[in-house]
């Protein structure tokens, strides 16, 4: 089995960005198409409201992501609210609190940061500092619950808040089978090979996954695991897929 074609599940990168992938399909001869098998879509107005959430009786946002920034200020200029200067922001990282000038003026607000960079670090050192708020968390609809149960656990008051979905994108002017590998990322990707082809058979197709909970999906759609990362010996997918290339130069 030689592998000549591979589509990644992802975005594709910038043409001048230095992409492994772009290393692997030169250095090995192989096609590279990138068409993500998901997309996220914001929550509408009419939907918001059945989640019952008042927004102007939080005291502080958190942001998780910059998508999370984008829905959640459009949501607010559909819903017509405007956010009191007395609002604070907490944002996961530095990035996130930075991205925020796109739609608030920094000297007017209070934004608080994570200086590692994740939720643990953020609950932990930043807000057990900010007890008395009650903050907004802002999530999609496949977040797990784990953000949630820190919070709890440091009994802080707050409320939670779907501003985005991921849905499955509309695959069906591919032709599967004409790929020899085809690489996934998340449990939604594994759910929207299944709904844009819902007569799929494997066959020869050779699928690989990043993450352990892909994996597992790929294992419950009763479908076969070729390739998966991370391990060891290949931390990244594109290490993973160039090990199998190899492996496989028919």
């Amino acid at each position: 089995m030689k592998i000549k074609k591979i589509l990644v599940s992802q975005p594709a990168p910038a043409p001048d960005s230095k992409s492994p992938y772009f290393d692997i399909a030169s250095k090995y001869d192989v096609e590279i198409d990138f068409r993500p098998f998901i997309h996220v879509e914001g929550v509408s107005a009419k939907d918001f409201r059945k989640q019952k959430v008042d927004i102007l009786s939080h005291t502080a946002i958190i942001f998780t992501s910059k998508t999370a920034i984008d829905h959640y200020f459009h949501l607010c200029e559909e819903l017509r609210i405007t956010m009191p200067e007395t609002m604070k922001y907490f944002c996961v990282s530095e990035q996130i609190s930075n991205y925020l000038q796109k739609y608030i003026v920094f000297r007017k607000r209070k934004i608080f940061d994570s200086s590692k960079g994740n939720f643990k670090d953020l609950v932990d050192t930043v807000l057990k500092k900010h007890k008395d708020e009650k903050y907004l968390l802002l999530l999609s609809d496949i977040s797990k619950g784990d953000m949630a149960e820190m919070m709890e656990k440091m009994k802080l008051q707050f409320s939670k808040a779907v501003v985005y979905n991921t849905v499955s994108s509309d695959m069906t002017d591919v032709k599967i089978h004409d790929y020899d590998v085809v690489l996934f990322f998340s449990p939604q990707g594994i759910l929207s090979l299944k709904n844009n082809f819902p007569d799929f058979e494997q066959g020869d197709l050779n699928i690989g996954t990043f993450g352990p909970s892909t994996a597992q999906a790929v294992k419950n759609a009763g479908l076969r695991l070729d390739i998966e990362a991370p391990s060891p010996e290949t931390p990244s997918m594109t290490a993973a897929l160039e090990k199998f290339i190899k492996q496989n130069k028919g």
